[in-house]
């Protein structure tokens, strides 16, 4: 019986969440992840998170960030007020206990480079049952840290979605790991998650308007 709690863990972390009896778990050990996140960018940080007070608390959002290194997941969860579900490359859902992991703590996979239906419908799902979700909607990672063209997917879905975004600026998680490097390493300062104002669109608005201000906010909150 003494070992019943670690497989019972064990065992989500292999297979995942189901929604009717992961929820707690889920969220013990994202605040868990939350936590260890907060040691672990203290050392190597420290990462100084910005407009916080603008990220609301309850309900469906959507959550926009650029995408500069491999630690970006991580500023972004820790930088958040509150649990968030993470659109990550389908690659590493293929990455053995890794994987589990992830979904355990409420990622979901995202082909890039061709429209995924199954992953847009998921974020739907998620951010009308009141959950914030994260993407990055360049839909890869900066190698020289400027901002990319912006993917039509983030559009589609706050229209579809009806719920606020939300923009987070990262600056200098690059130095805590810098590109193709698989190591962190300390950034020494300079390192900086920053919020925007939320904003509600609507399905009058166009692709072109909604992706505009998403690259206007993001330039914005990076200072490019």
């Amino acid at each position: 019986m003494a070992g019943a709690g670690p497989r019972i863990v064990a065992t989500f972390v292999r297979q995942g969440f189901s929604e009717q009896n992961g929820a707690m778990l889920r969220w013990v050990l994202y605040w868990l992840a939350k936590f260890l996140a907060v040691i672990l960018l203290a050392l190597l940080g420290p990462v100084r998170v910005v407009g916080r007070r603008n990220v609301p608390r309850r309900g469906g959002l959507l959550v926009l960030s650029n995408h500069i290194s491999d630690a970006d997941p991580v500023a972004v969860g820790h930088a958040l007020p509150r649990t968030a579900c993470f659109m990550a490359k389908s690659e590493l859902f293929s990455v053995p206990v890794f994987a589990g992991l992830i979904r355990a703590l409420g990622a979901f996979p995202v082909r890039r480079w061709a429209p995924d239906r199954a992953a847009i419908r998921r974020a739907l799902e998620l951010l009308k049952a009141g959950e914030a979700v994260v993407m990055f909607p360049e839909g890869q990672l900066s190698e020289d840290g400027k901002l990319q063209a912006i993917l039509p997917g983030a559009a589609l879905i706050i229209k579809k979605a009806g719920v606020p975004a939300v923009c987070c600026g990262l600056v200098g998680t690059n130095k805590i790991m810098p590109f193709r490097k698989l190591f962190p390493r300390p950034a020494f300062g300079g390192v900086r998650a920053r919020f925007g104002e939320p904003r509600r669109f609507d399905r009058a608005d166009s692709h072109e308007a909604i992706l505009g201000w998403i690259e206007s906010e993001l330039r914005r909150l990076t200072g490019q």
